[in-house]
């Protein structure tokens, strides 16, 4: 079994299940329409303050969970620490600023570079390559970012700066990928992510008081980001771990590939946004990266069986 101090296999090293691909359509669906609800957010709401409600929403709604009251270890709160700042505090912040400068369905596209860094991390925590299917599938879904990408830095330098913050959060989701697999097997999803929002909740509190001065009140506004905070910062993420537990890191974070669908179709629907040939080709490709990267892992080694039942909604 391979593993190291900061991550560790999933409990599942062939193709994804029934049970696997129900989490990933699941989360990726929810998340695909957070970027639209992220907008709307914006409409009424400073960044700072969308980012903390999100986050204290999901936070409530996760305490309505019986399960995630379980204890967790005093000796692993460090670790929660760690990964409320890399998973929530830091990237949830930079979203909604990034946001007032590219539109919902480039964030949700530009996304599809989690599953690259997250892959890169656990090649070097692990030491070891991802399976052949899976450096097939993340090299092509390279090649649908670098089509996603590449009309929006021809907007201007705005443009430019919303993408880079982004990269940024992709970067800081796929440090999370990995630091959360050893905890979720041990604890399972809710305990661990409702632990994480309640110190991110503190965190991002500074921010949401310096950007209260310029909002303004909608109710279009203050529904989308309790809908957000519900659904994308609570159902969806422990979906999404239970996934990623099972799967690993690199597997798991490949529904950010299908969730670019989602707020493509979303963002066009919803928010009437523009659409270029090159983002619908891109996240075609990306798509088909992602099919490939849920492919077996014949470089992966499973971990026990028993760590299983926590990775199940409870």
């Amino acid at each position: 079994m391979t593993a190291s101090r900061f991550t560790a296999e999933g409990t599942n090293a062939g193709a994804l299940g029934a049970v696997e691909w129900g989490y990933l359509i699941g989360a990726a669906s929810i998340w695909g329409a957070s970027f639209v609800l992220i907008a709307a957010s914006l409409d009424h709401f400073g960044p700072g303050v969308v980012t903390w409600v999100r986050i204290a929403v999901g936070a409530a709604t996760l305490a309505c969970w019986p399960a995630a009251r379980a204890p967790v270890a005093r000796a692993d709160w460090g670790k929660l620490a760690a990964l409320s700042i890399v998973w929530l505090a830091l990237p949830m912040s930079l979203y909604p600023i990034a946001q007032q400068h590219i539109s919902s369905g480039l964030a949700g596209m530009l996304g599809g570079s989690i599953p690259l860094f997250t892959a890169a991390i656990a090649s070097l925590l692990l030491r070891r390559l991802p399976g052949p299917h899976q450096r097939i599938g993340l090299l092509v879904g390279a090649v649908g970012l670098v089509l996603l990408g590449r009309p929006a830095l021809g907007d201007g330098r705005n443009s430019v700066a919303g993408v880079a913050l982004i990269l940024v959060a992709c970067v800081m989701y796929g440090l999370g990928f990995n630091l959360v697999v050893p905890m979720i097997q041990r604890y399972g999803s809710a305990p661990v992510f409702w632990r994480a929002q309640l110190v991110s909740i503190v965190l991002t509190a500074p921010f949401a008081l310096v950007d209260l001065r310029r909002s303004s009140f909608g109710w279009g506004s203050l529904g989308a980001n309790i809908a957000l905070g519900a659904f994308g910062t609570a159902v969806a993420f422990v979906l999404l771990l239970n996934l990623t537990a099972r799967a690993g890191a690199t597997r798991g974070s490949v529904s950010v590939y299908m969730e670019a669908t989602f707020a493509l179709i979303l963002g066009v629907v919803i928010r009437h946004e523009p659409i270029r040939i090159l983002e619908v080709i891109g996240c075609a490709v990306l798509l088909a990266g992602a099919w490939l990267v849920t492919r077996a892992d014949p470089n992966a080694r499973a971990r026990p069986d028993d760590v299983a039942a926590r990775t199940s909604i409870r």
